[in-house]
């Protein structure tokens, strides 16, 4: 049996830790710590990616794991005469998912303050239809913060200051039904999944056959977090990473995600087929998608030039890039296809 609390443990702290895209060496912190613990040998890149690995019999053709901790985000774009920020988005989402959220501002002299995001016609009161009417652009949005702040003097004051990283708060609750919903299980969900993969291995005392790496990346979410440092002999690359149920899906939020096609083209026909057969073998619940307005660390690594298998995998998460939900039976089923794949 495998223990869902160990994964909600690790699921809870990688949430709590503010890691939007370029602001992510806490949590890069975080998860040393963890592996450390587990007394699991890593090394670290100039671009700040962590790669965890287990030794195997065979050191020739090894098998990647990737999961990406970096998030959505904001940078501050302008600090305007009012003393409310103009913002900048880091990664691709609806600037209304995040209209009213209280969010907060790391300077760059580790001063941290708190806000909310707000439209620049936010009451009905006062404008009316053109409070409803407004263009939900980022253009029309601005952070007010939770300072006695009236002027951009005001601002420069407290150490605010353009380029400065803004994260948003992820409301993460567990409910007493299994499902998850917070910001950022885009890709937190897998991580915790891999983390839990890696105890589970050292406390089993599974030894792979293949040398097994684990790829904590941290630029995923502006393409490039896999285009460096993927270990030399990884003759399959497999990104875990959200499934997209939804209209016209076939993922759910119950089941891992096996992606047969994204916005880059299939991935690779025999690398799928043996993640089918492993989960067909050993019970594991599965669903078979495309999404059609994806990609993956596994893409990213393909057009640096790596020479290997590629394949998607992935607990289902509803709602992505906005405020997210899954169940936590999703990254268990991940966890298990992950386990199940190493073992064998």
């Amino acid at each position: 049996m495998h223990n869902k609390k160990i994964i909600e443990k690790y699921l809870e702290e990688l949430l709590v830790i503010p890691s939007p895209t370029g602001y992510t060496k806490e949590i890069m912190e975080y998860i040393k710590k963890e592996l450390e613990q587990m007394d699991i040998d890593y090394k670290v890149s100039n671009k700040g990616i962590l790669v965890a690995t287990i030794a195997g019999a065979n050191q020739e053709k090894e098998i990647t794991f990737s999961a990406h901790v970096d998030t959505l985000g904001a940078m501050v774009k302008e600090i305007k005469a009012n003393g409310r920020l103009v913002i900048s988005q880091i990664g691709g989402y609806m600037m209304n998912s995040i209209e009213g959220e209280n969010c907060l501002i790391h300077t760059r002299s580790k001063k941290v303050y708190e806000g909310t995001l707000q439209t620049i016609k936010p009451s009905i009161h006062i404008h009316g239809n053109d409070a409803r009417e407004l263009p939900r652009d980022c253009k029309n949005y601005e952070i007010v913060i939770d300072e006695c702040v009236f002027t951009k003097e005001d601002v420069h004051k407290l150490g605010i200051e353009v380029g400065d990283i803004i994260s948003f708060d992820t409301r993460t609750k567990i409910t007493n039904s299994g499902f998850v919903k917070s910001r950022y299980l885009d890709d937190k969900a897998s991580a915790a999944a891999i983390l839990y993969v890696m105890k589970y291995i050292k406390l089993n005392n599974i030894k792979p056959n293949r040398a097994i790496n684990f790829f904590f990346s941290n630029y995923e979410e502006v393409g490039h977090g896999s285009s460096a440092f993927i270990p030399k002999n990884t003759s399959e690359f497999i990104a875990v990473d959200m499934g997209c149920p939804g209209e016209g899906q076939n993922s759910t939020e119950y089941d891992v995600c096996i992606c047969t096609k994204d916005s880059n083209g299939p991935y690779d026909y025999e690398l799928v087929n043996k993640l089918i057969g492993t989960c067909e073998q050993n019970n594991i619940n599965y669903k078979l998608d495309i999404y059609p307005n994806y990609g993956s660390d596994a893409t990213a690594a393909l057009k640096s030039g790596m020479d290997s298998k590629f394949a998607l995998i992935g607990p289902g998460v509803f709602s992505s890039h906005g405020y997210e939900r899954t169940h936590i039976t999703s990254i268990v089923e991940t966890a298990k296809l992950i386990i199940a794949y190493i073992a064998n």
